[in-house]
């Protein structure tokens, strides 16, 4: 009993002594030493959970930044034995090829394989990496008893706009810099009103590049009877990013399934997305 007590008594003493030894200890003012154990925890945000980014060396070339949704334990739609997650990959992957292969634009993957990514953290890769334009890629099913086909474009709605940059505003308003405007100094309320200056010109901006999908992928791609919609998407909410989301199709509709996973449904996609991304970057280029 007494070897028991005398080694309750000594295990502490002996753990303080390897901290100190160790210089696992923290300095406390009029205390002397503090003995707690500390450990380094690996940053969440580190470059290195950042997806790599292909194409030209050059930083100045635009960098778009492709979501295949879903992935992992999330399969999202499916129908016919066809999951959303592995249909939406081979398009991001086709659409990324082209890119690469025309050249002059820089592209980076939110997932290139079967990973998961919540959904914030995809439009927030994109914010780390100081991308130029956001496309996240979907499909879509309907119940049996509402047929429904063709592929749409959704925007961030303009409530869902206001609400978004309000609530950027409030969680960064210490940020440096929104959209190239300098916010470092400002009072909440002034980059409130900056932030929301800044949601407006990149809904502008989304927009712009929703209608040069419409217009490139006309007599190319399926679009439904309503192809531009606009939502309160997660995937689109940051204010200083253009971001569009593209529904590819139904799973459930026979035509729409056996065009998406056809190489020349994916060969189709991705001209059509690829010139409009080239015209959108044009567009954005200053004269002179």
């Amino acid at each position: 009993m007494r070897a028991k007590i005398l080694l309750v008594l000594l295990c502490p003493l002996a753990l303080c002594g390897a901290l100190l030894a160790l210089g696992l200890t923290l300095p406390v003012p009029y205390l002397g030493r503090d003995y707690v154990l500390t450990l380094r925890l690996p940053d969440t945000h580190g470059a290195e959970d950042l997806p790599p980014v292909q194409g030209p060396m050059d930083r100045s070339r635009p960098l778009v930044v492709i979501d295949a949704g879903h992935g992992g334990r999330d399969p999202g739609a499916s129908a016919g034995g066809i999951e959303e997650k592995r249909l939406v990959l081979a398009l991001a992957q086709a659409l990324r090829d082209r890119l690469l292969e025309e050249g002059g634009v820089r592209v980076a993957m939110t997932r290139d394989d079967d990973s998961f990514r919540i959904l914030s953290e995809r439009p927030e890769v994109a914010r780390r990496l100081d991308a130029d334009l956001f496309i996240s890629i979907h499909a879509d099913s309907s119940a049996e008893d509402s047929p429904v086909q063709g592929a749409s474009i959704y925007t961030l709605s303009s409530k869902a706009s206001s609400e978004a940059a309000a609530r950027f505003a409030e969680r960064e308003n210490d940020a440096d810099r929104l959209n190239g405007v300098d916010v470092a100094d400002t009072d909440s309320e002034v980059s409130s009103i900056l932030v929301e200056l800044s949601q407006r010109r990149v809904q502008e901006k989304s927009e712009e590049f929703a209608r040069l999908i419409m217009r490139e992928g006309e007599g190319r791609l399926q679009f439904n009877p309503q192809p531009r919609r606009s939502a309160a998407l997660a995937v689109l909410r940051a204010p200083d990013l253009p971001a569009v989301l593209y529904e590819a199709g139904f799973l459930t509709d026979p035509s729409d399934a056996a065009r998406l996973v056809s190489p020349e449904g994916r060969r189709r996609f991705a001209d059509t997305m690829a010139r409009a991304i080239r015209i959108y970057f044009a567009r954005q280029t200053p004269v002179g």
